[in-house]
């Protein structure tokens, strides 16, 4: 049974029994562009989701048409308008939530099911997952604009590589689902009457998992990526391992394989 979360206008949030959250922003109408209020409502969202051990995966996509359009142009530009610590507390607060989206605790699906621009591009990055719809469409266009994708790059520039940046980046052209998928930004395309059973065939194979080593792995990869492979990291990994299995929900695990039976976090 799904239920909706009470969330600011600008959100609706459905979690259903399996504690699979689903996490819609919700202005159509703009295509779902970011400003400073939807910017906070978000990130306090996402705050108050991340505390909550019990949630299992994080869909988050667009309603309407597209996935999201990236920043208002108005409020940038009112933005551009302000004082430099003004301008500057803006731009710190998109970091913010593309940060807070990044470290979330469980794992996030992005489920692209239409125009992905700019701070769009950044959501989808910042998600564990992307799975995209043949009708998707994106655009790293801040160039087009004057300005820079600076709050969203590092996310953007760790999936899809400097190579691919150093044309997209500097070009701001659009490219369709199938070059976000080539590059590394999504990694399954499906036609549009498809998504929603492509994105519930991921989360079937999330739950298939032990929550708590799913969790984990996710802790895992943060701290292992890109370091350098030496006797701390060695040990680092060693303790995670030797922690993860001497727990329950290994031993559940371990066992269940054993005695041919399903383990006790699968209904």
């Amino acid at each position: 049974m799904k239920h909706a979360i009470q969330r600011p206008e600008t959100l609706t949030v459905d979690r259903d029994g399996r504690g699979v959250v689903r996490l819609t922003i919700n202005r159509p109408e703009i295509r779902n562009a970011f400003d400073g209020t939807l910017i906070g409502d978000l990130t306090a969202t996402l705050e108050g989701l991340a505390a909550d051990d019990g949630i299992r995966a994080l869909v988050l996509t667009g309603a309407g048409a597209a996935f999201s359009a990236g920043a208002e142009l108005g409020w940038m530009r009112a933005s551009a308008e302000q004082g430099d610590h003004e301008n500057f507390q803006d731009a710190l607060r998109l970091a913010g939530l593309m940060k807070r989206l990044d470290d979330m605790p469980m794992p996030t699906i992005a489920r692209v099911n239409g125009a992905a621009m700019g701070g769009g591009v950044g959501l989808t990055a910042c998600c564990d997952m992307a799975i995209a719809s043949e009708a998707a469409v994106f655009a790293l266009s801040e160039v087009k604009l004057g300005i820079i994708p600076g709050a969203i790059s590092p996310y953007v520039l760790r999936a899809i590589g400097p190579r691919n940046a150093r044309r997209y980046f500097l070009t701001g052209e659009r490219f369709d689902a199938a070059a976000a998928r080539d590059i590394g930004l999504v990694h399954e395309v499906v036609p549009a009457g498809r998504l929603d059973a492509a994105v519930d065939d991921l989360v079937d194979e999330l739950l298939a998992a032990g929550p708590k080593a799913v969790r984990a792995a996710k802790d895992l990869i943060a701290h292992v990526a890109f370091r350098e492979i030496d006797d701390l990291l060695i040990r680092d990994t060693a303790q995670r391992i030797a922690g993860q299995r001497a727990g329950d929900e290994a031993k559940d695990g371990l066992g269940a394989f054993l005695e041919k039976r399903k383990p006790g976090w699968i209904a």
